[in-house]
């Protein structure tokens, strides 16, 4: 009897073993494969459906945003990061190439435009008159289609900043990680 425990106990072991073995070998390759992708280059599909659709909510409540600016390169990062550092102009952004979730296609900054075309980043406008700073109702409907705000943020406020980050870390989206591989 004691012989067939053992014989069973080693049984499992082995097939067990062998289980993990197969698992780690697929491990590493899913791994392998997740670095060797290339960087995006675009938004990313999701978010960009949901920047037309918060311009068009905007706009159903009389408020008309521009879009200034969405995917940002890892060298125009740079170049961002850089102002009010070694280049002229006040610091914007304390993320340097590759820290963004611009860089992922993942994020879009947001201002508001005027009836006569220019462009403003005045967080207490209220230009629609309904008594709520038309910048508030915009990260509103930003956080209803699935954004995160940057003005919800603790210490460094990004007002004009919106993300989708699909529970991903920036870590995670250096390593080559990428929503379509946490998605359901």
């Amino acid at each position: 009897m004691k012989h067939v425990k053992i014989a069973f106990s080693a049984l499992f072991l082995l097939v067990l073993g062998g289980f993990l073995f197969i698992w780690l070998r697929n491990e590493v390759a899913f791994r392998e494969e997740i670095k060797e992708r290339p960087a995006p280059s675009s938004l990313h599909p999701i978010v960009e459906e949901k920047k037309d659709e918060l311009i068009e909510k905007a706009a159903d409540r009389g408020i008309e945003i521009l879009i200034t600016d969405d995917f940002r390169s890892i060298d125009a990062q740079n170049n961002l990061h850089r102002q009010g550092r070694s280049e002229p102009g006040r610091i914007v952004t304390h993320a340097k190439g590759g820290e963004s979730y611009h860089n992922y296609g993942l994020a879009i900054d947001f201002a508001l435009r005027l009836p006569d075309g220019d462009v403003v980043w005045d967080t207490k406008r209220d230009g629609n008159g309904n008594g709520k700073a038309d910048w508030l109702e915009v990260a509103d409907i930003a956080k209803e289609l699935g954004f995160s705000w940057g003005g919800d943020w603790r210490n460094f406020k990004d007002y004009p900043h919106l993300e989708m980050t699909f529970g991903l870390s920036i870590d995670d989206l250096q390593k080559g990680w990428r929503p379509e591989d946490v998605m359901e």
